[in-house]
């Protein structure tokens, strides 16, 4: 049976939280249960009086009392400052600068914990490596990922739920593993940053595309096709930078796949439908008060397919849809239009 309910009581520790959109709320929540004192740094000031306030995120998190052992701040010194945790959920694309103004001061000693899932625009890199990038003494015990199948709201709800955490320091890992177990929240344990990235950044992608084909009204034999074959995408491009493959059929890979390529819970499937019934992305993006990583992600995902010569031709197309206006009807012909070869590369 997957979830055994056997869980290790954890450390005593604080830990500072960098975003507070729902899903830096709903593990803000999880670890105040779990005992530990959090610090959420928050962005928008009307968000943080309101949070201050009613002690509810009703933007991002409506229906949840947070608990009394979260402080809520504006200030990411404040946040950071004699942590011995601090766990990022910022939206990829401005975790550069956050990371740079943070970083000074945190504590030499603290474990970062990334939880967010992009990869940078400018860069082409991994949140990892932009972190390293700005603070080179962050060697790899010092960091790591949480990734894997996870709506926030159904975590805030405690349904069993499986994720992984990532670092090249075997005990590091084990740390966060313990820190944030619960009997409803279960953690695994992985050495392969890189693959746990690159399937919780390119699954968005992925479910873009699903989205975009139920919008267009195909029907399951289609969805499980961009599912399989996005899989093999997110596995090529993830193993010429070092990933295991193996990764891509664990929790952060597979797991988190279907569930972004199957459910309106999810926003980049969602965007993705309502492009394939015909509207126009800003207009979709304006209705919105969440970040979709899958947007940026596809933009990263498309260069980087092309640096390294990956053939990527579902990201490929989810570009073109994105960025060149190309019609989803006309993409998903394109594919199917390719020439035909072996499903296993030799």
């Amino acid at each position: 049976m997957l979830f055994s309910f056997c869980f290790t009581v954890m450390e005593n520790g604080t830990i500072g939280v960098i975003g507070a959109g729902s899903w830096g709320t709903t593990l803000s929540q999880l670890l105040a249960e779990q005992g530990l004192s959090v610090t959420l740094w928050v962005f928008e000031e009307d968000l943080l009086q309101l949070l201050i306030k009613s002690r509810c995120n009703t933007r991002y998190l409506p229906g949840i009392e947070l608990h009394q052992a979260i402080v809520f701040t504006g200030s990411l010194a404040e946040a950071v400052a004699d942590k011995d945790i601090i766990l990022w959920v910022s939206p990829s694309q401005v975790f550069r600068s956050l990371f740079t103004k943070a970083h000074p001061f945190a504590r030499k000693e603290a474990l970062h914990v990334c939880a967010s899932k992009g990869i940078e625009n400018e860069s082409l890199k991994r949140l990892s490596e932009v972190s390293e990038e700005i603070e080179p003494a962050l060697n790899s015990r010092r960091f790591v990922v949480l990734s894997g199948p996870s709506f926030a709201r159904e975590v805030s709800a405690k349904l069993p739920t499986a994720v992984v955490v990532a670092s090249r320091d075997a005990g590091s890992a084990v740390r966060i593993q313990k820190v944030m177990a619960s009997q409803w929240f279960r953690t695994y344990t992985s050495k392969d940053v890189v693959g746990v990235e690159f399937g919780g950044a390119l699954k968005n992608v992925i479910a873009l595309a699903a989205g975009v084909a139920d919008g267009l009204g195909y029907g399951c034999n289609t969805r499980a096709a961009l599912i399989t074959r996005g899989l093999a995408e997110m596995i090529r491009l993830g193993t010429v930078q070092g990933a295991d493959p193996l990764t891509f059929s664990g929790l952060s890979g597979l797991g988190d796949l279907v569930l972004t390529c199957t459910s309106t819970l999810s926003r980049n499937y969602s965007i993705g439908l309502q492009l394939g019934q015909g509207k126009a992305l800003n207009d979709i993006l304006s209705g919105m008060n969440a970040v979709a990583e899958g947007i940026q992600t596809a933009r990263s995902a498309y260069f980087l397919a092309h640096k390294y010569q990956v053939e990527m031709p579902i990201v490929s197309e989810v570009y073109h849809i994105l960025y060149e206006q190309k019609q989803a009807a006309a993409a998903v012909k394109d594919l199917m239009a390719r020439q035909l070869k072996h499903e296993l590369p030799a």
